[in-house]
């Protein structure tokens, strides 16, 4: 029999950034507020502290930071003829787990969406005529704008320190930055970071391909910093551990070193760690939750009564709470009816490889996360998606976040993958080489979308979250548009070698590769009950005092990391229930 805790006023399912920008905005109201986290605390020190934590093998390899695939995973298909298998190598994507989850072992990208990518169905529209999107393609414009996120995307910035270079201030075009991006109301926290040799190269190859090149904006501290909540942070050492990596010097913006140094402190906010939440309970209706139901560290089954719950854990993890605890009717592609599930996309990932002779020295294992260079001119309107011949756009950026011989050594097109010959070449390689990405959008389809899997459970008895996903005409295309622009714009450097990974006509989603761990869609927001899971304000349609918040919120991808836009609709999110649903709670939009 389960045991019963007294009820509080919040319950947050998962403890990173959503979970703890919640948690710091509902107890700033006055709010009792329990975090549950199915893994271990974390803390930057002891956890991320020198020399351990700078351990190839453990953080790229062993995983550390990451979810335990043999308690908890999905099942994975390319189509719905193909029968699921579980996905039990870390490979594709990386859920973390912990105090901090993904946004511990991110590697500090920070984007803010374009202004047009908040109404990406009727631009497209409206440019090319409905026609123009294929029949299967399932976009949605947001029930949001970027006027609307404007206030939080600055706001998340300046928690995370954020360092980069305004493109345009309240309509002022300013020299250095981005030229197409959204108006801001003011300079990035902090000034953008050193460049390395890759990234210097690149403006010369961007400006020489009549690009617009600008400082990626990146959480990672450019110098010593105290953001908002008086949470201090100290100048970034370059030290080449941030992806898959906590970071030992305070200078990666995370949950960890931002918020929860405040949180710890509050009498109001109560963190219990390996509470694995099983469902969200419902009352006799099905329409309102009345808590959660959970296992503790020792196994034990505990109910904890809540007047309010918050799915703030990883994307698709939402989902699939959502579809254990019977919120909202699952998605049926057949019928396009039901919500739960619907629109999951992904993030088109490539690189580009340029090989110097010895007179270059890259130094790849000197790295800054998310610094780097990069620009827009083949993304938003900017590009002539009707010329092109595909729906979306993308990045080509310069990014160095780090590298070591365990995570792997790129070697020129046509070395033997062994023996004499490769070592040869990874010797020649290691210091002289270094890549640029080519970041795209994933658009959503009928076909792609999140179910419960009818034959694999969990280790706690639950169907495993299905997974329906595989590269779409549309993606192939617009890697390989994207990939030639970057081949055109590497040349321009005179490399010995260059190689590129397009997708190829026909390309299958490969799950052993990792390519992203911007997971999206899945419980999306919308206009209307119809087309979407959450309305304008995350809260579900359907169970009024249940909010997810998350990337499972994008009805499709665009071609920025969706990290900045995350912690945005979270502000958002927190401000409509301190500011409308406290007040009077129930539906914030009428359906």
């Amino acid at each position: 029999m389960a045991i019963s805790k007294p009820k509080v006023d919040v319950l947050i399912v998962g403890m990173g950034w959503t979970g703890a920008i919640m948690a710091k905005e509902l107890t700033d109201a006055g709010l009792h507020v329990v975090a549950l986290e199915r893994g271990g605390d974390r803390d930057t020190q002891p956890d991320f502290a020198y020399p351990n934590v700078v351990d190839e093998l453990e953080g790229s390899v062993h995983r550390r930071y990451l979810q335990s695939l043999a308690q908890d995973t999905l099942t994975i298909r390319h189509k719905a003829a193909d029968t699921a298998v579980p996905y039990r190598q870390m490979g594709s994507f990386k859920p973390g787990t912990g105090v901090g989850g993904a946004g511990s072992h991110w590697s500090g990208c920070h984007f803010r969406a374009l202004p047009e990518d908040f109404r990406l169905r009727s631009n497209m529209e409206q440019r090319y005529g409905r026609g123009f999107i294929p029949d299967d393609m399932t976009i949605q414009d947001f029930p949001v704008s970027y006027e609307d996120l404007e206030p939080h995307f600055d706001h998340f910035e300046y928690v995370c320190g954020t360092s980069g270079k305004a493109g345009i201030i309240n309509g002022v075009l300013q020299p250095g930055g981005n030229p197409f991006e959204g108006s801001r109301s003011r300079e990035f926290a902090l000034p953008p970071n050193p460049d390395y040799l890759g990234a210097e190269m690149f403006y010369k190859a961007a400006e020489g391909m009549g690009w617009h090149p600008y400082p990626i904006p990146a959480s990672n501290t450019s110098r010593a910093y105290t953001n908002p909540y008086g949470c201090q942070m100290g100048p970034c050492n370059a030290c080449g551990f941030c992806s898959d990596y906590g970071c030992l010097n305070y200078s990666k913006a995370s949950p960890n070193a931002c918020i929860l140094p405040v949180l710890r402190q509050r009498d109001t906010f109560e963190l219990r760690t390996h509470a694995q939440v099983l469902k969200v309970n419902l009352d006799s209706t099905g329409k309102k939750a009345t808590g959660v139901t959970y296992l503790d560290a020792t196994g034990r089954e505990i109910e904890q009564p809540a007047e309010l719950v918050l799915l703030c854990a990883f994307s698709y993890i939402n989902v699939h709470l959502m579809l254990v605890s019977g919120i909202g009717t699952p998605y049926d592609p057949q019928t396009g009816l039901g919500t739960v599930g619907k629109n999951y996309s992904y993030q088109n990932l490539n690189r580009v490889v340029l090989f110097f002779d010895k007179s270059v020295q890259a130094n790849g294992f000197i790295g800054i996360g998310g610094a780097g260079a990069t620009m827009d001119d083949l993304n938003g309107n900017q590009l002539d998606n009707g010329k092109a011949g595909f729906v979306g756009g993308g990045l080509v950026w310069a990014r160095q976040p780090g590298a070591g011989p365990v995570r792997g050594i790129n070697v020129p097109p046509g070395t033997p993958s062994w023996g004499s010959k490769w070592k040869q070449a990874a010797v020649d390689s290691f210091r002289h080489s270094f890549y640029y990405e080519v970041q795209g959008a994933c658009m959503s389809y009928r076909q792609h979308y999140l179910s419960l899997d009818p034959t694999y459970r969990d280790a706690f008895g639950r169907p495993l979250l299905r997974m329906t996903f595989d590269w779409h005409d549309n993606e192939i295309k617009a890697s390989q548009f994207l990939v030639d622009k970057a081949l055109q714009m590497s040349r321009i450097l005179n490399p010995i070698a260059v190689s590129g990974d397009a997708k190829k006509d026909g390309s299958h989603y490969d799950i052993t590769k990792y390519q992203s761990t911007h997971t999206c869609g899945g419980a999306i927001m919308g206009h209307t009950p119809a087309d979407s899971a959450l309305n304008r304000y995350l809260q579900s349609w359907d169970v009024p005092n249940v909010f997810a918040i998350g990337a499972n919120a994008f009805p499709q991808n665009n071609g920025y990391n969706p990290t900045g836009m995350v912690g945005a609709l979270a502000y958002w999110a927190a401000k409509a229930i301190r500011d409308k649903y406290l007040a009077d709670p129930g539906p914030l939009v009428q359906a």
